[in-house]
């Protein structure tokens, strides 16, 4: 495009543990901090914003389209419209790429886009025969009289009233949890449990070391709970103790026999939100604004549910740079979704592989070789903490950042997501 798409700028909640630092703040309420946030950081005048867009995967009902009540918390003008997007773990890379493609065609200047997530305030289903009995008795057959009452009671168990629906993170389609999924991940590519529990402590150690030194702080905003009287300005998930060591010692959680996947290599429950400002690149410079990026290009893929669910970004980084006619080797910050130390090194290990090129890309040989100097140098998902719907609005900002700060040209973030869903994005430097 001549008029390129431009991030302004982004930033974050502070990432907490889910049942710690937000625990009695719904999503929307985690979300409007980001937005606030955002608009204080990067000097854009609120009223410039034409479109609000956030990612979500556990919504609530009372909050369904999550993204108008976060803005209108914010205090933005009700005259804006906004929508909610979910795509499981990359619901926020949709949500900026959808706020790029309304730009693009001319839908909108200036955009919000990001994530939301509360896994503290997640919905509690009561069983499937008491919700029926439920909507039975108040909806849709309201029986009149004792009687017709109890006969709706007919066939119900105790259980039926005392037993709730625990939240899964699975698979649908295959009734899989995504630790079950990361477990046959490991298996099948041979991931040793030594492999993973290293590549959780360099994760938690690079969190730590960036922590310390405040450059995490250049991306956080603090959150100040209602009624609480104290701000949350850091993150809660970073563990300073993280060794491959220490995490040799956790069993493992999804297979307690011959399993290598545990509590300390996943990536754990967590509550935040993101946002960045998107804006067309001529008003920009008519507001007097420098951009951090400009969206190069950005591609979204899907493979085999069983064996390739975490394994999105193997495919969609090769078509993102395909798309934009850029090499593997010419981007020099990476910002990946670390759901899982097995999913992170099934990656690499696909991007890597002359084989997997040739047999699932139709490539003559393999996409590139990972440089983890240059790979989320800063801490990911299973240190920082991965609130699902919020992610990928921090890895655009951290990805961002890093161009700035380093001087690469090409900065790329990618994701994987429940479905077998990848997402990638390419930035290009604005300096």
């Amino acid at each position: 495009m001549a008029d390129r798409i431009a991030v302004i700028d982004g930033c974050r909640t502070p990432f907490q543990r889910s049942g710690t630092g937000f625990s009695d703040l719904m999503a929307w309420d985690v979300g409007r901090f980001a937005i606030q946030g955002v608009l204080a950081k990067s000097g854009v005048p609120a009223k410039e914003i034409n479109h609000v867009i956030m990612g979500i995967v556990m919504t609530d009902v009372a909050t369904t389209n999550v993204a108008r009540e976060a803005m209108l918390g914010a205090g933005l003008s009700d005259t804006i419209p906004a929508h909610t997007c979910t795509v499981a773990c990359i619901s926020a890379n949709m949500a900026i790429t959808n706020g790029a493609a309304m730009i693009a065609t001319g839908n909108a200047d200036t955009v919000i886009a990001g994530g939301i997530e509360s896994l503290s305030d997640v919905i509690i289903k009561v069983s499937k025969p008491y919700r029926k009995f439920i909507l039975d008795l108040t909806m849709y057959k309201k029986p009149r009289g004792l009687g017709g009452k109890l006969k709706l009671l007919k066939g119900m168990k105790l259980l039926d009233f005392v037993t709730p629906e625990r939240p899964k993170v699975g698979e649908y389609s295959t009734g899989l949890t995504m630790g079950a999924t990361a477990e046959r991940l490991a298996k099948k590519m041979g991931i040793s449990r030594a492999e993973q529990d290293e590549y959780a402590a360099r994760s938690h150690q690079r969190a730590v070391d960036a922590a310390k030194s405040g450059r995490a702080r250049k991306e956080i905003v603090p959150v100040v709970p209602p009624g609480s009287g104290k701000a949350v300005i850091t993150d809660n998930g970073p563990r300073a103790d993280a060794t491959a060591e220490k995490l040799g010692k956790l069993k493992p959680v999804f297979d307690r026999t011959n399993g290598s996947v545990t509590a300390g290599n996943s990536s754990f429950l967590t509550d935040g939100a993101s946002a960045v400002v998107l804006m067309r690149e001529s008003k920009a410079k008519a507001l007097g604004l420098k951009p951090l990026a400009y969206i190069k290009s950005y591609a979204y893929t899907s493979g085999d549910l069983w064996d390739e669910l975490l394994l999105g970004p193997a495919f969609s980084i090769p078509k993102a740079l395909d798309t934009a006619g850029v090499s593997f080797k010419d981007v020099g910050v990476f910002e990946i979704h670390e759901a899982f130390a097995s999913q992170m090194l099934g990656v690499i290990r696909c991007l890597e592989s002359d084989s997997f090129a040739k047999e699932r890309l139709g490539k003559s040989g393999r996409v590139g070789e990972t440089d983890m100097a240059k790979m989320n140098i800063f801490g990911g998902s299973l240190s920082l903490g991965h609130p699902f719907g919020a992610t990928g609005g921090r890895l655009v900002t951290t990805c961002c950042n890093r161009l700035r700060d380093e001087g690469a040209q090409f900065g790329l973030i990618a994701g994987c997501g429940a479905g077998a869903i990848g997402g990638a994005i390419l930035l290009e430097n604005a300096g």
